[in-house]
């Protein structure tokens, strides 16, 4: 009997690493999108990944034919809305605090939650709704005007212009 529950205790943990393997960096990067923290200086979200995936593996056998990847993309989202919520106030509050370089620093919480689930993770628009207990109407709107925040960043001073230059006569 001891022998069996340690066999099956191996074999979870061998699936479990061998899901890491595949998903952490694709879920490491969403979360450094969401934290808006540099990829080489990311300790906001890398906390968030090792919740995820400790949450993923606390459930693991109780998935049954779930997707492991999306419980732990819903898990990384939840965390990262409720941790913004009482950071900020609101997940729209964003941008009330300095925040660093990432790529997507000029939005809110909110917005980088809604672009990174739509855009990146490739999340239906009732499926992010669901997730973030919103109307799918909103979450089409806030992405819309993340997509056009996004587009239209203020661009810095142009470079100076040089006169032609004339050769002395």
């Amino acid at each position: 009997m001891r022998e069996r529950q340690a066999s099956q205790g191996v074999d979870r943990a061998r699936e479990f690493e061998a899901f890491v393997a595949g998903a952490a960096g694709r879920l490491l990067h969403a979360a450094t999108l969401l934290t808006a923290e540099a990829p080489d200086d990311n300790p906001r979200a890398r906390r968030l990944l090792t919740l995820a995936l400790a949450q993923t593996y606390a459930c693991w056998d109780r998935l049954r034919g779930e997707d492991p990847y999306d419980r732990a993309r819903q898990y990384l989202a939840t965390r990262f809305a409720r941790e913004a919520w009482h950071q900020y106030g609101g997940l729209g509050l964003g941008r009330a605090r300095p925040q660093p370089a990432g790529t997507l620093a000029a939005l809110t919480a909110q917005e980088r939650l809604i672009i990174v689930l739509r855009l990146y993770e490739g999340v239906a628009e009732e499926q992010a709704a669901a997730l973030l207990g919103l109307p799918t109407e909103r979450v089409r709107a806030i992405c819309d005007r993340a997509i056009a925040t996004l587009t239209h960043l203020p661009r810095g001073p142009a470079p100076a212009v040089r006169g032609p230059k004339v050769a002395p006569s």
